[in-house]
């Protein structure tokens, strides 16, 4: 199996969890109201009076094999939206309960 993390703006929740959907990957844990900046571009998105924004992160668990398709899939949703501010990772998980 497979975990990953997903960043994104507050904004696009509905669009990453539907493209977690069509995937039929149910399963995931969202964290709402997260700070961070991009490494590169974009704005900070703190939540404070200077930068209002916020985003969420989602940790999901995958089959080895559907990890390559979200991913290709969270590629082109970030091409399509450069306002999305979004990060993925893939790590490995040596073990689950």
């Amino acid at each position: 199996m497979k975990a990953i993390f997903i960043a994104y703006n507050q904004a696009y929740n509905e669009e990453i969890a539907q493209l977690l959907e069509t995937f039929g990957q149910r399963g995931y844990t969202k964290w709402e109201n997260v700070g961070g900046r991009g490494t590169e571009t974009g704005e900070p998105h703190l939540g404070n009076h200077a930068w209002p924004t916020q985003n969420h992160a989602i940790l999901t668990a995958v089959p080895d094999d559907l990890a390559p398709q979200i991913m290709d899939a969270l590629r082109k949703t970030d091409v399509a939206n450069p306002l999305l501010g979004l990060r993925a990772y893939v790590l490995p998980i040596e073990d689950a309960l």
